[in-house]
């Protein structure tokens, strides 16, 4: 088949989650079929970006997303009812020259990442579309806005209120949908959710894999893009809740901040045995010099790759249950799952204490991801059950 695929980022490096699961979804799609992959970029394009692209497909054109108008667009978007990022990702002109390029490729299928590409192709008639919800982003927006400070809260509260409604409105312009987890399918208010695909990420177990080291340099670590709100709010409420309470048992515990983009409140966390690392070349080294991996997470949406990868790496992995539900994991066998700060504290000192249990967990953790989370399996879901029934 010939497939068109739009994305909001040119997927590499793959330092968030949308870049990740686009990423391996165009690498094992792209083994099978012609695979035309169209990206936005609100930023600089690095060439090595395009070249690791062009070993998957040599069908790649990426549209450039003006500075200026982006700006304008965000303010115009208080004059309409559309969530503010589908109007920041929304360029007309670059809109009509989407279209040309899809007329002149005619593709069996287009499918396309997140609701804020959906108004490049919503009114294509002509073609078979799938729109990957990939999170139920309205969701994780009205659990930010809970948080946000006051003077963003009235925005966050605003977007998620339009999230809502726009994500019962595209539904009707797809003949297919798919999204990341059981747990996000539910939160998408639509009388007809229960058609969305389940097509969760996967994990490549043979590069995550542990490389044992006779010492640790930290006690704890946390992983992620550390300029994502719900991320920096996992860092901040680490350091200052969570750390401080493993620290009456273990006063030298330490901890690493791993991650691309690290904010200014994110960096000012170091300092007193909290390292903050910034991008790495190669995140498995930040997993293999810890002891004990955690997610603090009380906010966002979709599936938490980190913490996937973490456990494919057999680090004991400690969470909520807001991370560990689009997992399927329920039982204390894979991870520790708390919900207060003392939760937590004590599941970290617990596996501190204990290297037997914290490596039993490991091993059990990585059995679990391997044999629930594989990229091959959840692409060939994609494919039979939205790109395939084209000819069925």
């Amino acid at each position: 088949m010939k497939i068109c695929m739009i994305v909001s980022r040119v997927p590499w490096p793959l330092e968030k989650g949308d870049k990740l699961r686009a990423y391996h979804q165009l690498k094992h799609l792209s083994k099978r079929h012609e695979v035309h992959l169209i990206c936005l970029s609100d930023g600089r394009v690095d060439a090595n970006a395009i070249q690791q692209l062009q070993t998957l497909t040599p069908h790649i054109t990426v549209f450039q997303l003006s500075r200026w108008k982006m700006v304008l667009r965000i303010v115009m978007a208080f004059f309409s009812s559309k969530p503010f990022q589908v109007h920041y990702f929304y360029d007309r002109v670059i809109s009509k020259k989407v279209k040309h390029l899809i007329d002149d490729m005619v593709p069996d299928a287009i499918y396309c990442q997140l609701i804020r590409c959906s108004e490049y192709v919503k009114h294509l008639h002509d073609y078979v579309k799938t729109l990957d919800y990939m999170d139920a982003l309205s969701a994780g927006q009205h659990r930010r806005a809970v948080r946000a400070p006051w003077y963003l809260a009235p925005f966050v509260k605003e977007e998620a209120r339009r999230l809502t409604a726009y994500e019962h409105l595209i539904f009707d312009y797809f003949e297919h949908h798919t999204i990341i987890s059981e747990q996000d399918r539910k939160l998408i208010y639509h009388s007809q959710c229960e058609r969305i695909e389940v097509v969760p990420n996967g994990i490549d177990a043979e590069y995550f894999k542990q490389d044992i080291k006779p010492s640790k340099t930290y006690d704890i670590v946390f992983t992620g893009n550390m300029s994502y709100p719900p991320n920096v709010e996992g860092a901040r409420r680490l350091v200052h809740s969570i750390l401080p309470l493993v620290r009456k048992h273990l006063s030298g515990a330490k901890l690493l901040l791993a991650g691309a983009n690290p904010s200014a409140a994110v960096r000012a966390l170091e300092g007193n045995g909290v390292v903050v690392s910034g991008w790495l070349d190669d995140i498995r080294t930040a997993y293999n010099d810890a002891c004990v991996f955690v997610a603090p997470m009380q906010s966002g949406s979709g599936m938490q790759n980190k913490l996937l990868e973490a456990m494919c790496m057999e680090l004991p992995c400690v969470t909520t249950s807001l991370a560990a539900a689009p997992l399927g994991v329920t039982h204390a066998i894979e991870c520790c799952i708390g919900q207060t700060d003392e939760e937590l504290a004590n599941h970290v000192v617990s596996l501190l204490e204990n290297p037997l249990l914290a490596r039993q967990m490991g091993e059990t953790g990585r059995r679990y991801v391997q044999r629930k989370f594989d990229w091959s399996a959840a692409v060939r879901v994609l494919e039979s059950r939205c790109f395939e029934s084209k000819n069925s």
